[in-house]
């Protein structure tokens, strides 16, 4: 079960892979500047973890306007998100949990999907400026995406 509403968000420092190289991630930068949407997915170059990203991307805008920054976190390597991020045009801001550490922090841990191993579970959480998970949801299954909606109605009450 996903961490709860209320709680102090685990901060993490994670590696993302960037056109000038490996970067750190690191959730506390944005704390007292800007409320943060953590995305957990299970794996890059899947159907619906492509679909979720691209939409975000997309959408991407909105969630500035809202004063939010979108990290997307999955147990691939900073490498494949990479490449999956170049071949998709994915631009939200990726970070991987390779030894699954922070996924487990989260609580948001998928056993053995479609048996080929433990990944992230599919999940959300918006987390305020000062740290506070404000919104936490973990979907049933991993075809299913969190309720953006939801994700937006929480950030704009903390403009």
């Amino acid at each position: 079960m996903a961490i709860s509403v209320g709680s102090k968000a685990p901060d993490f420092t994670l590696k993302s892979k960037t056109a000038s190289g490996l970067a750190d991630v690191k959730l506390s930068e944005n704390f007292g500047k800007k409320n943060t949407v953590l995305l957990f997915f299970p794996l890059a170059f899947t159907s619906v973890c492509t679909a979720e990203m691209c939409d975000i991307t997309a959408g991407l805008s909105a969630y500035n306007g809202m004063n939010a920054d979108v990290i997307a976190v999955s147990v691939d390597s900073p490498f494949t998100q990479e490449a999956w991020a170049q071949k998709e045009k994915i631009g939200i801001k990726l970070a991987s949990d390779l030894n699954k550490e922070v996924t487990k922090a989260y609580d948001v841990l998928f056993p053995m999907l479609a048996g080929v191993g433990d990944t992230s579970a599919r999940a959300a959480f918006v987390i305020d400026k000062g740290g506070v998970v404000q919104y936490s949801e973990q979907t049933p299954t991993p075809k299913e995406l969190p309720n953006f909606n939801a994700i937006k109605e929480t950030l704009a009450k903390l403009k």
